[in-house]
């Protein structure tokens, strides 16, 4: 029970780094935050014993890293491999290929979008993560990626406006 009670809590953190995560309108700031939220996530995963969502969220961290310093299609595509590679190894049922999905989405996104379009793919990516996390129960991981989804398009919108704006003034 407490270490049920523990891994919950360390998803319920996940869920108040995702809110910071995506409420960035920088590119950079997001990977930041975004790098901690990974690691967060990876460890609460390992907690609940969900390989396959420990694996895709130990990619998305290494990925998020090297976005910080490459666009490489080289790097984005080792990441895919790395994430069909683990989905191949350790999935036994399809829905443990979710939290992969979300990953590569996440990766082509990171790696190669940028603005409006690479939250777009975040969004894309967080329905993934949002299924997963109803299948094995993770209370902070639901939240994360359903606040997530809301506040992805809020930035959207919040881009989109600021964008609109510029287009004005020039």
């Amino acid at each position: 029970m407490v270490s049920d009670f523990f891994a919950q809590a360390v998803g319920l953190f996940s869920f108040v780094l995702g809110l910071s995560t995506f409420y960035q309108k920088d590119d950079k700031k997001l990977k930041v935050v975004m790098l901690l939220l990974n690691i967060n996530h990876l460890i609460h995963f390992l907690l609940l014993g969900s390989i396959t969502s420990a694996i895709g969220a130990l990619i998305s961290a290494l990925r998020t890293y090297t976005s910080m310093y490459t666009k490489s299609l080289w790097a984005a595509g080792l990441f895919v491999v790395l994430a069909i590679s683990g989905g191949i190894s350790f999935a036994q049922h399809w829905y443990q290929f979710l939290p992969l999905a979300g990953s590569i989405i996440g990766t082509y996104s990171i790696f190669r979008l940028s603005g409006i379009a690479l939250r777009v793919g975040f969004l894309l990516g967080a329905f993934c993560w949002l299924i997963n996390n109803l299948i094995i129960g993770s209370i902070g991981g639901t939240l994360m990626e359903i606040s997530v989804i809301g506040m992805n398009l809020r930035t959207i919108f919040r881009l989109y406006k600021d964008d609109a704006k510029c287009k004005v003034t020039t």
